[in-house]
């Protein structure tokens, strides 16, 4: 009959035992930490994991089908909307359309070379995860899309998040209300420049270190400058609702919702054709938002 080692004999401290397993993790903690030890440890239990994930959220996946099948017999109203709201938009379409060709005239007297097109994958929101202190969200593609990490992603109103660790099948998306993540905008009415981070707050954005004199009214609209070359230009980001001034103070305290939505949408798009600035995104808070953070700390707002 064999014996157990002489370190884990019943009889022996609980003190002892206790204190290796807390010096094991701690080892195994900074070993991560510090020198990423455990990336593929990580990526080879979420493909093994994987299959056991879908089933696990089958059956709430049959029951947002069930309220979706529901829900479907609302829509009729709407589309009876949307199809009025389409015959008024004709307009603006048209008007759209002959500036958009005056402004190709113009780009090729001045030499320009057109922008290529964006290339996007459309994918879904699977879960969000439980952590009350973070902003982010599994959707359905991963690597093997083309999705890397470092790309942006939004919906049909703007920005939602960026991606920030890419698996075979999935990948994870930071939300712009991460209170880590940061994003280079300007304010459409007057292309003042500026940067917006999240609050760790679902709906809620915020500007900092602007001063109290600082021409910002409620209602402006914040579009993303593409300073840093993370997020391109022109993308909707947020609105601003809520503009607090204390002279004791030298900066306002402004509050802004997200445009896009954020807590709300189930597909987003993939933005996979931009150039991205870093191939792979650290876990370390402090470049949580993909090499954003420091390049606007070196840009002069």
């Amino acid at each position: 009959m064999q014996t157990p080692p002489q370190f884990f004999k019943p009889n022996s401290k609980s003190l002892t035992r206790i204190f290796f397993f807390v010096l094991l993790s701690i080892s195994v903690m900074v070993a991560d930490t510090r020198f990423n030890a455990l990336s593929e440890v990580r990526q080879a239990i979420a493909t093994v994991i994987f299959p056991l994930q879908k089933l696990a959220y089958f059956p709430f996946s049959l029951r947002e089908r069930i309220e979706q099948y529901v829900s479907d017999f609302r829509l009729i109203e709407e589309i009876d909307h949307l199809r009025r709201e389409y015959l008024s938009s004709r307009y603006d379409f048209f008007r759209l359309r002959t500036l958009i060709s005056e402004n190709e005239r113009l780009r090729a007297l001045l030499g320009a070379a057109k922008q290529t097109e964006v290339q996007t994958v459309l994918t879904e929101i699977l879960y969000v995860p439980r952590d009350p202190f973070s902003r982010k969200v599994t959707v359905g593609k991963g690597s093997s899309n083309g999705i890397k990490a470092g790309q942006i992603v939004m919906d049909d109103l703007g920005v939602i998040g960026q991606v920030t660790r890419t698996y075979p099948w999935t990948a994870e998306v930071t939300l712009i209300t991460d209170k880590n993540h940061l994003v280079p905008v300007q304010i459409e009415r007057n292309s003042l420049r500026t940067v917006i981070s999240g609050t760790g707050r679902n709906g809620e954005l915020e500007l900092r270190f602007l001063s109290i004199s600082t021409d910002i009214r409620e209602g402006d609209l914040l579009i993303t400058s593409g300073i840093g070359g993370v997020y391109p230009p022109g993308l909707p980001v947020g609105r601003v609702t809520h503009i607090e001034y204390d002279r004791s103070h030298k900066f306002a305290r402004i509050i802004c919702t997200p445009v896009a939505g954020v807590d709300r949408h189930r597909q987003v798009l993939v933005l996979v054709g931009l150039p991205l600035p870093a191939p792979e995104i650290s876990d370390d808070p402090e470049l949580h938002a993909p090499q954003t953070k420091r390049k606007i700390q070196n840009q002069e707002l």
